[in-house]
């Protein structure tokens, strides 16, 4: 239940936040997907409940804006960074120096943009047809897809505090993930819109393999876009499929 609570604090705003010691960070990576499923469950049960019933667009509005205050926006700059340093053509060089940069380029901003505009939309479909259950496990399957990116770029990660998370990406945690992601998803989504949306993330999280390949290694801006990512991909595969 440590454990459980470490990845929660350090996820999300759901638990207190503490200083984590470095030989058990590598333990959190096993929890992600049951902290994704808190988070989801935190984010979608007030409108579940009928919170603005009549208005599914100020629903999704809502769920996307209060899943970035609980997540503090990790997982977004995760992904504003790998925008910005992808158009340096993948040249390892000066990938990793725009990565290092904290300031946000053009294509950082396009990449926030697209992904927040996109997961309103797919949240308003899934919200219209009732589908919050759905919605929940789209956070579930983000972060079980950071875990499986995390476990093969094990051999690629640079030093630093994503090496620390991703060193417990081991295969049976990954494993792991995957069996509680696709059961989660059978019970919260349906047979196929999980499959379509596992499908989609496996797609994505392929590309971002291989990104890092080229550039010769990976950090924790790779997972915090894999995660969101993997959001996307969830719902998608629900309005694809459904």
């Amino acid at each position: 239940m440590r454990e459980f609570l470490d990845t929660l604090g350090f996820l999300t705003r759901l638990a207190p936040a503490r200083v984590i010691p470095e030989a058990a960070m590598n333990r959190c990576m096993r929890w992600m997907p049951p902290a994704g499923l808190v988070l989801g469950a935190v984010v979608v049960l007030p409108f579940a409940l009928g919170l603005f019933r009549s208005a599914p667009w100020v629903q999704a509005w809502l769920m996307v804006a209060l899943s970035v205050f609980l997540t503090r926006g990790l997982h977004l700059d995760g992904l504003a960074d790998v925008a910005d340093a992808v158009t340096t053509h993948t040249d390892p060089e000066r990938f990793w120096q725009v990565i290092k940069d904290s300031r946000s380029g053009p294509f950082g901003v396009i990449g926030l943009a697209l992904a927040l505009m996109g997961e309103v939309i797919l949240f308003h479909e899934m919200a219209a047809r009732g589908a919050f259950p759905a919605i929940a496990w789209t956070f579930v399957l983000g972060r079980a897809g950071a875990v499986w990116l995390g476990y093969h770029v094990r051999h690629l990660v640079r030093p630093g505090l994503g090496k620390l998370y991703i060193d417990g990406a081991t295969l049976g945690v990954a494993l792991a993930a995957a069996v509680f992601t696709f059961g989660a998803g059978l019970f919260m989504a349906g047979f196929l819109p999980t499959a379509a949306g596992t499908a989609i993330a496996t797609a994505a999280l392929l590309g971002l393999y291989r990104l890092a390949e080229k550039v010769g290694a990976a950090n924790g801006d790779f997972l915090g876009c894999a995660v969101i990512l993997g959001e996307l991909a969830g719902g998608l595969g629900f309005v694809l499929a459904s």
